[in-house]
């Protein structure tokens, strides 16, 4: 499972399902941090708050709760203005959110991993429509902007020794609940061994909404 975000962290950011509850975040003023759990935790993106998660990792240079992230953003960019432009016979992820080289006002994901073709297609501007295929990529159009919220990536050591990483975990550690983020699985262990391990953000950052 590549990153993604736990299913109910927009609705804790703007304070919850109820009235009262413990789990509204401010992004840029609360303590965030991202915390590497063993593949003994049972990953399910329904999971909410911290205690919903197990089997965190110890480690030389770990600490139990994780590294708190620095350098957070919060950013709003329309289609026009954002970058990566596509590119030809290029590698891409499913995932992967590009604008054609003449900017048409709107964004466009891969949803399916593919090299692109050697020459750009015309782009659909119909929102959620596929676009035929590129190469071997699928893309479709899916916004006029995109918000997302990014960070430093986050790294421990030099001198750490981590065994048995299998995921790293975005969380609040201000509010009571600690409210769940944003997880990446690795798909298989992971381990630094008297190093530096270090967690690469993705470019759309740990969460995003797309704008129509």
């Amino acid at each position: 499972m590549p990153a993604n975000w736990y299913r109910k962290a927009w609705a804790n950011m703007v304070g919850g399902e109820a009235a009262g509850e413990a789990r509204q975040s401010d992004y840029l003023s609360d303590t965030m941090k991202v915390m590497l759990a063993a593949s003994g935790y049972t990953l399910s993106l329904d999971h909410e708050v911290f205690a919903d998660v197990t089997n965190e990792v110890t480690g030389t240079g770990y600490t139990a709760g994780g590294a708190t992230i620095g350098t957070k953003v919060v950013t709003y960019t329309a289609a026009n203005s954002w970058s990566p432009t596509w590119a030809a016979t290029t590698a891409y992820t499913a995932g992967d959110v590009i604008r054609p080289t003449t900017g048409n006002g709107k964004l466009y994901v891969a949803i399916t991993s593919g090299t692109s073709g050697g020459t750009e297609p015309t782009w659909t501007t119909t929102l959620y429509d596929e676009q035929p295929a590129d190469g071997t990529v699928t893309w479709s159009c899916i916004g006029s902007a995109i918000l997302y919220l990014d960070s430093a990536d986050p790294s421990w050591g030099p001198g750490a020794t981590i065994s048995g990483i299998r995921y790293a975990i975005l969380y609040n550690d201000t509010p009571t609940d600690k409210p769940l983020f944003w997880v990446n699985d690795f798909s298989s262990d992971q381990a630094v061994n008297n190093g530096t391990f270090s967690v690469t953000i993705p470019t759309t950052g740990y969460m995003h909404l797309f704008v129509p």
